[in-house]
């Protein structure tokens, strides 16, 4: 990867549309409040969109109720070519550009094989996985959110392991660290991922 060659910039909501819907493995577009793109000279190569969390009791559960606002959840990673340390290079370029502060939340999907490395490699805290459960069926294959009202007709929803990032100045990403409801683990093991 040549540097020199890519820049980071905010993109559109219709921008992200072929990358979730035709390359990302939930094929459906999360909540976007802020959208980002990887340029490759002209080309776009990747997004990384962020928008509100799922579930509304994770906001006031990873930071406790005051600092539930701050949530903001990265919803999608998708690389065009997934090409060496591009994720890694807009996760770190869009953190840089969301307003602050902020309480950024991830997952990793155990059921693609993912553990997370491109967290890590930004310097997310690990704080767990969580448990695997079966949801309501969704309509259309949504979000579980969505559900049809059927409690019999059921999902399974696979574990995922939880990144945290904070971002703010020294004095807000300490207070919001402190906190932080989660405990902080060593990172899972790293697992060969090719793709996101």
């Amino acid at each position: 990867m040549n540097r020199e060659d890519y820049q980071v910039i905010p993109v559109s909501y219709e921008d992200t549309k072929p990358f979730i819907l035709n390359i990302h493995y939930a094929k459906r577009m999360p909540s976007i409040s802020y959208a980002y793109g990887l340029l490759d000279k002209e080309e776009l190569v990747g997004v990384v969109t962020y928008g509100m969390p799922a579930s509304p009791w994770l906001c006031k559960g990873l930071c406790g109720e005051d600092n539930k606002k701050l949530v903001i959840e990265l919803n999608r990673l998708v690389l065009k070519y997934n090409r060496k340390n591009e994720a890694s290079f807009l996760v770190s370029a869009s953190l840089k550009m969301l307003p602050k502060p902020r309480v950024v939340v991830s997952y990793a999907d155990t059921a693609q094989g993912h553990t997370g490395y491109i967290y890590q490699a930004c310097n997310f805290l690990f704080t767990g996985t969580t448990k695997p459960r079966t949801d309501m069926a969704a309509v259309g294959g949504k979000h579980p959110r969505h559900h049809a009202g059927d409690r019999t007709n059921r999902i399974a929803r696979s574990s995922k392991h939880r990144y945290v990032y904070f971002l703010g100045n020294k004095t807000e990403v300490s207070t919001l660290k402190k906190e932080l409801r989660y405990t902080i683990q060593p990172y899972p093991k790293l697992a060969e991922e090719t793709a996101l």
